[in-house]
């Protein structure tokens, strides 16, 4: 749930209206099968508590829930109910339940030393390869069975609507997801073996050779499969090219210090970054996919240590408790994110490329009212019109929605009210 920065009385009631101004203007669709779906709010209050268990019968009702609540966040089930406003989940009468899929910078790996924008670039690239990758390649579903969130926050929600996938219970959700993270994935498996044809007497009497196939001692050939090869094995095999493109650009100590840093002992590391990166071992792994560019045939112990790590450099990264949680709240689209400030936008496939929370999700134009704010901490953000910096202790008449973005995380404060 949402990661709120408490607000004394004066600014919780300034950010309540300016919320309100939105919510009365704005033109919000209410979630398909309206009636089946839980409602939950966290107010604008000063002790922070959630209202549960609402449920709302037609969309004035549902408008009216925004626009009478004005709710510093809103969410509503992802699962629908026979008696969605009971209040113990036995008595709801589950029916069944989209598939979440939560993206979000906290969980992914390095995103902590990132500044803000940056983690929305990152888990924006990490959303395409889910929907590309995953979800519309591996699962087959219809992009037009899903819809997209950015969630106002650090990240983006996947709604999966595919009548199919509404009864799956939580261990059928979890195969999902471990798929999705590589769990129990072995990256040998995008590795093939050829056996390799020798020439042989039929017999020691006999001038004429035949070919028979790879008998005891004789070495086989192993290649990656091609990197447009169906689910994992493909996925590791782009990996393990993208891993040598890297190298290549780094050279051949740093890819033997990677590799060491894999287990591989220092002189096997030293000599195989050498036999791909100063002979052309990574040239011809690209063009034909074969692992034989070392001396002898290649070692398992590269493989072993290489290829995992390829492999986990793609993993997909998406938050398995939203996911496995057939009972789960999610943010509501069209909604604002109390965090922030900034909108919860939907947004169809094609669009998302384009799409900049910072230009994109601003709760209105910049050129409207402004408000006056004094900066708590030293901010920078790439809003439009020049982005937006200050130092911790100036003032500034900003924009509103930008004073709101700032004063919501914590960045900037109003000043005192007149005694």
């Amino acid at each position: 749930m949402a990661k709120t920065v408490p607000l004394d009385a004066p600014t919780l009631a300034w950010a309540r209206t300016v919320f309100g101004d939105y919510y009365h203007r704005a033109t919000i669709a209410p979630p398909e099968r309206l009636t089946r779906r839980e409602f939950a709010a966290f107010p604008f209050a000063t002790e922070t508590f959630m209202r549960r268990h609402a449920t709302l019968r037609t969309p004035e009702e549902f408008r009216a829930f925004l626009t009478t609540e004005i709710p510093r966040h809103v969410y509503y089930s992802s699962a629908y109910y026979r008696h969605p406003a009971e209040t113990s989940m036995s008595a709801k009468e589950w029916l069944g339940a989209d598939l979440i899929f939560d993206l979000d910078s906290d969980h992914l790996r390095g995103a902590g030393s990132l500044r803000y924008e940056a983690q929305l670039a990152l888990v924006k690239r990490k959303l395409v390869a889910l929907l590309d990758d995953f979800l519309f390649g591996d699962f087959g579903i219809d992009p037009r069975e899903t819809a997209i969130v950015f969630s106002g926050g650090r990240g983006y929600h996947v709604h999966v609507r595919a009548e199919g996938f509404r009864s799956l219970t939580s261990p059928e959700r979890r195969e999902l997801v471990d798929y999705v993270l590589g769990t129990g994935v072995d990256p040998l498996r995008a590795v093939r073996t050829r056996e390799q044809t020798v020439d042989v007497p039929l017999d020691a009497d006999s001038e004429e050779p035949t070919s028979r196939g790879s008998r005891s001692g004789v070495p086989r050939a192993r290649y990656l499969v091609p990197p447009e090869a169906p689910g994992w094995s493909g996925r590791t095999t782009r990996a393990v090219l993208e891993l040598l493109d890297r190298w290549q650009k780094v050279g051949t100590k740093a890819a033997a210090d990677e590799m060491i840093g894999f287990g591989i002992v220092p002189v096997k590391a030293r000599k195989w970054a050498r036999a791909l990166l100063e002979g052309d071992g990574a040239a011809k792994i690209r063009r034909s996919g074969t692992l034989e560019v070392f001396q002898k045939e290649v070692p398992d112990e590269f493989l072993a240590a290489v290829l995992p790590r390829a492999a986990i450099e793609l993993q997909g990264e998406t938050d398995a408790p939203v996911t496995t949680d057939i009972h789960r709240l999610i943010r509501l689209p069209g909604s604002i994110h109390g965090g922030t400030g900034l909108r919860v936008v939907p947004l169809e496939r094609d669009a998302l490329d384009d799409f900049d929370p910072f230009r994109d999700a601003l709760l209105g134009p910049l050129n409207g009212g402004r408000t006056k704010v004094s900066y708590t901490e030293d901010v920078a953000y790439p809003f439009p019109s020049g982005g937006l910096a200050g130092r911790r202790g100036d003032s500034a008449s900003l924009p509103t929605p930008l004073a709101l973005f700032l004063v919501l995380r914590g960045e900037a404060a109003l000043p005192p009210s007149p005694a």
